[in-house]
């Protein structure tokens, strides 16, 4: 299968507000026959063969407001 993928904030967190902290990055990986995994970029594309698996991690959004 041919797969190609689009994605953010996978080099730069989502920004916090009000004070508050950035969230945490999302990662896309895909898992190989061999057993390795393969680091995808935001903007990337690859072939998988049949048993391989993409793993998308959404990135979290950045808080709001000061920590108390």
């Amino acid at each position: 299968m041919d797969c190609a993928i689009l994605s953010g904030h996978r080099r730069v967190a989502p920004p916090g507000m009000a004070g508050s902290e950035a969230g945490e990055l999302g990662r896309n990986s895909v898992r190989r026959l061999d057993g390795s995994n393969e680091t995808l970029q935001g903007c990337d594309q690859t072939a998988l063969e049949a048993g391989e698996a993409i793993t998308v991690v959404t990135p979290t959004g950045g808080g709001f407001g000061s920590p108390v």
